[in-house]
């Protein structure tokens, strides 16, 4: 009785939430909250979509037609003066600097790394309004959160269509496991449509707990009462960001990455007018001046601020977002999961992305840093919180992690908070006593509404003249002009790429995917007729490489994790990948061995922030951990198998002899990558610590699919079928002896 009176009081409670949401809405059209006009409506979207060439039309494959970095390098060098001068190229500075571009402004933007190098590239993948964000607004009465997620929901139907390659629409179910969370839960997805409006995805719905399972089939069935699917959007962050700085690039703004920023530059009045900044490759500095310059760099916007004006109260406080990346057996192909109450209250999503699961995120302090790494213990911490939703027949295992990376938000910090996790995603635009734009703070999904308000601050602040007012709104971005959802067809029938690999570069690279594979080299196999993969079971092809540097990346880093994925996928693949990388861009840019050394070592630098180091350290203690004295003995036994010319390290030479034995026959590439898989210094030889950490972290779960450690299985079946042998014949009745 007491649950169902509670139940009633919550339904009744629902429908106060209703109309307090209505009139937050109508609140917000008093308060000139902005909202799409007319003409941008869903139906207008539609119209250009109807109106888009189909793929069977399709005649000559578009082009991308951009300077190249050196040519923007020379007119960063040689424009007298810009209009506008963005420095960062994440999200937000791309963002600016393409509504910069597109109101006629001369605009110039700076990346000290590479675009999306730093948080935009470690986001959760999402595109959305947030639905905790709108629990806060309701229970708290709270109108600035409410219009964070209604300007969030309308910008996330924004970025679904003007990118159609890169972004989807992705179901996310919420599982319900007490009968009294059902109105409640239903009630706030709800007001999550409600809020949406005319831009909402796609209705949400309850299912029950039978259809729940068919749907999630890994879910924990035991007193699961149903669930409730809604939608959010889902995009390829880094290739989103990068179209973005391709489209301000086509639009005409000047922009450059790897040219950093080292001090700002000042009139006689001390207001800013440019900043002094240094090319990371030509080893040139220069002063790019400018009659305003714009703040966009997330976590680092306080570095940029002091330069401004030393004493510079901080307004940023950096949070560290945890993520892991899991096999695709741990989701459904389609369907995401929301944990809205983990253990200490944080949000957990567990998502399928680019053919794996990735699970996050923590929300913690963190000391700021270029490269922030992800701990042990928020690993544990997430694996531990999806092994609560998931079956328990299905072992969650340390060993799955593929990758996992730590990526800092730029919250606003307040004051009076002593957590960042309850900090609003909002954002704030400053303007200094010398006349410096900072944006700081805000959302991955609403970059556009953020920097067209930035640059309308920025052309009032210094008195610009501008040809047109923003026009980024409804602006399809790089790649999405002619996608089609078929487009993936014609590059298999045009060009004779492997299925999976057509699907990838079309999602990847939209209608300028054919560029891509003209490029592709031919496999000498009768299918596919062309595209060299640079990794097993992964999409990616050598081509991409090359047209990579038409999409400005200048390192192996740049490559392996923004132009590619697969840094954020699997990091084991990354690392085999790399050498090759060095080895196509080192032949077209003319790179000398030391070079190409220097290239790898510093992407195999980067991969350890994406988890790899964290794994090293693991086996290292597991080592210690798991094996005594006489263990380290019987280990040292097995390593002599491999070592055949006893040195010490098991090299090329004694692998290729082990398989031999086996019968087996196998590439000097993939006896290659069989050391690389346990050479954890680099030294293309496996050592017996080496080979130690491989056999605990086998022996403790914390690797799983070891070619090497299958190796080493055949090893001891093989020596067992000889000591069976030896015991079962006696060497009298065997023909044997003397």
């Amino acid at each position: 009785m007491r649950r169902l009176l509670g139940s009633l009081l919550l339904v009744g409670g629902c429908a106060t939430t209703g109309l307090y949401v209505n009139s937050l809405r109508k609140r917000s059209e008093s308060h000139n909250v902005p909202v799409y006009q007319e003409r941008r409506t869903p139906e207008f979207f539609r119209k250009i979509l109807a109106e888009q060439t189909t793929v069977s039309q399709l005649e000559e494959w578009p082009e991308l037609k951009i300077p190249s970095r050196s040519e923007q390098i020379v007119r960063l060098q040689s424009e007298t003066e810009f209009d506008v001068l963005v420095i960062g190229g994440g999200a937000t500075g791309c963002g600016v600097a393409l509504d910069a571009a597109t109101r006629g402004l001369k605009t110039a933007m700076v990346e000290k790394f590479d675009f999306s190098s730093g948080t935009s590239s470690k986001s959760t993948k999402l595109i959305h309004g947030g639905v905790r964000y709108l629990q806060k607004a309701v229970l708290g009465l709270d109108y600035e959160q409410y219009s964070l997620v209604r300007e969030a929901l309308q910008e996330r139907s924004n970025l679904l269509r003007i990118a159609p390659h890169l972004a989807h629409a992705l179901p996310i179910m919420l599982p319900i496991y007490t009968f009294w969370q059902i109105p409640y839960f239903w009630a706030g997805i709800k007001c999550y449509d409600m809020v949406a409006g005319k831009h909402v995805l796609k209705k949400s719905y309850f299912v029950s707990r039978s259809k729940a399972l068919e749907m999630f089939p890994m879910l924990n069935q035991q007193k699961l009462r149903g669930a409730i699917v809604y939608y959010d959007g889902q995009h390829n962050d880094a290739r989103m960001n990068l179209a973005m700085a391709m489209t301000a690039a086509q639009k005409g703004a000047t922009i450059s990455n790897h040219v950093s920023v080292l001090s700002l530059l000042k009139d006689a009045s001390g207001r800013v007018v440019g900043a002094r900044v240094y090319d990371r490759f030509s080893k040139k500095e220069w002063d790019i001046h400018a009659k305003v310059v714009i703040n966009a760099t997330g976590p680092f916007t306080d570095s940029i601020r002091t330069m401004s004006e030393p004493k510079a109260t901080p307004i940023c406080q950096p949070s560290a977002g945890i993520h892991v990346v899991l096999p695709s057996y741990y989701s459904p192909k389609h369907m995401g999961l929301l944990d809205p109450n983990s253990s200490d209250g944080r949000v957990i999503f567990f998502l399928p992305w680019e053919g794996k699961t990735i699970a996050g995120t923590t929300d913690s302090p963190i000391e700021l840093t270029h490269t922030p790494q992800p701990s042990e213990t928020s690993i544990q911490f997430i694996l531990d919180e999806i092994r609560n939703y998931l079956d328990p027949g299905l072992t969650i295992r340390r060993g799955d992690v593929q990758a996992a990376w730590s990526g800092i938000r730029p919250l606003v910090s307040d004051p009076s908070s002593k957590n960042t996790h309850s900090i609003s995603r909002n954002h704030v635009i400053e303007v200094d006593n010398n006349g410096l734009v900072t944006i700081a703070g805000g959302k991955w999904t609403t970059y556009r509404s953020m920097a067209e308000e930035t640059v309308s601050r920025a052309v009032r602040e210094a008195g610009l003249q501008t040809s047109s007012s923003s026009s980024t709104l409804g602006l399809v971005l790089n790649g999405g002009e002619q996608y089609h959802p078929l487009l993936f067809v014609r590059l298999i029938q045009d060009f004779g790429l492997e299925h999976e690999t057509a699907y990838h570069l079309a999602h990847c690279y939209g209608d300028k995917a054919a560029e891509v594979a003209k490029l592709a080299s031919f496999t000498g196999k009768k299918h596919p007729l062309v595209g060299r993969k640079l990794a097993e079971d992964f999409p990616y092809i050598e081509a991409e490489v090359l047209y990579a540097m038409k999409e400005y990346a200048c390192t192996v880093t740049d490559v392996v994790a923004r132009r590619l994925s697969l840094a954020f996928l699997n990091v084991q693949a990354a690392e085999v990948a790399v050498p090759r990388i060095a080895e196509i861009m080192g032949e077209r840019l003319g790179w000398s061995w030391s070079e190409r050394e220097s290239q790898v070592k510093e992407a195999l630098e980067y991969l350890d922030s994406m988890g790899n180091k964290v794994r090293h350290e693991i086996r290292n203690s597991f080592q210690e951990k798991h094996f005594s004295e006489q263990e380290l003995v019987n280990l040292k036994m097995k390593f002599l198998e491999f070592d055949k010319d006893n040195d010490g390290q098991i090299s090329v030479l004694d692998m290729r002899k082990v398989l031999e034995n086996l019968k087996q026959r196998v590439t000097e590439q993939e006896l290659r990558e069989l050391i690389a898989e346990v050479d954890t210094n680099r030294n293309q030889t496996i050592e017996f610590d080496e080979f130690v950490q491989l056999i605990a972290s086998l022996k403790a779960g914390t690797v799983t699919d070891s070619r090497f450690g299958a190796l080493i299985q055949q090893q001891d079946l093989r020596r067992k079928e000889y000591s069976d042998l030896s015991t079962k014949i006696p060497v009298e009745k065997s023909g044997g002896g003397v």
